[in-house]
């Protein structure tokens, strides 16, 4: 039997903890739903703030989504765990999920630093695949984070992964993925040695991009002024 297909039947029997109708996976999902919408309006007050203050969105655009039944059955069965809530609930990091997508190098990691100084979030873990870029050449900051998620008798706190990356390399990611799933998983050796050089392309991209702004129309003014001291500051504190 094909192993997506089982996966999609065990999801869907009704004695699964899966099943999309059952109560507990319904309390699973309402947790991780609402770890989500907790980060997104974190996101997006700090860009609305940016922009009353400095007249500039450091965040391009922000997606977010829920894993589904069947690929957490798939994550739990590849690493040999229990297919329960429970066990998903420990062992996968990325139930929820957050993408941020920032216009540049700088915003990434001014973003993700200004979101850490927050005292209800807690780091668990982060990666940055910009400055190590990923054996394939997949490029982006991710952190593991603990946020509360206030119910009216009880606050979990809700592990959920964001990712946050440039526009650029958001292009590359999202490209990366077709091709890869049109060949099956089965991609030839040039398929792979070209998206690593597609994206040195756009690590290149980034960095002009950037040095443009700095020197551009954008950062001449007094908000740019404002913004790139700012940005700077925060940087600062993140390598201090």
């Amino acid at each position: 039997m094909n192993g997506h297909t089982e996966e999609k039947n065990i999801a869907a029997e009704e004695d699964s903890p899966f099943f999309a109708g059952s109560h507990d996976y319904l309390m699973m999902l309402n947790l991780y739903d609402s770890a989500v919408k907790q980060l997104r309006l974190k996101f997006e007050v700090l860009n609305n703030e940016f922009s009353v203050t400095y007249a500039r969105n450091p965040i391009r655009h922000i997606e977010s989504r829920l894993k589904s039944p069947e690929s957490i059955v798939a994550k739990l069965r590849k690493r040999g765990k229990p297919l329960t809530i429970a066990s998903a609930m420990e062992n996968i990091n990325d139930i929820a999920g957050v993408r941020v997508v920032c216009r540049y190098i700088d915003d990434v990691y001014a973003v993700a630093d200004m979101l850490l100084r927050q005292p209800d979030v807690t780091l668990v873990k982060m990666q940055d695949y910009i400055k190590t870029p990923n054996y394939n050449g997949y490029r982006s900051l991710h952190l593991d984070l603990k946020v509360p998620v206030y119910f009216s008798d009880r606050t979990e706190y809700v592990l959920a992964e964001v990712q946050i990356r440039t526009v650029a390399m958001d292009f590359w990611a999202s490209l990366e993925h077709k091709i890869y799933y049109k060949f099956e998983g089965n991609a030839p050796d040039y398929i792979s040695r070209d998206l690593r050089e597609c994206s040195g392309i756009v690590s290149m991209l980034d960095a002009k991009m950037l040095q443009l702004n700095s020197g551009g129309k954008g950062g001449t003014g007094r908000a740019g002024g404002r913004y790139r001291c700012s940005i700077i500051m925060i940087l600062r504190s993140h390598h201090s």
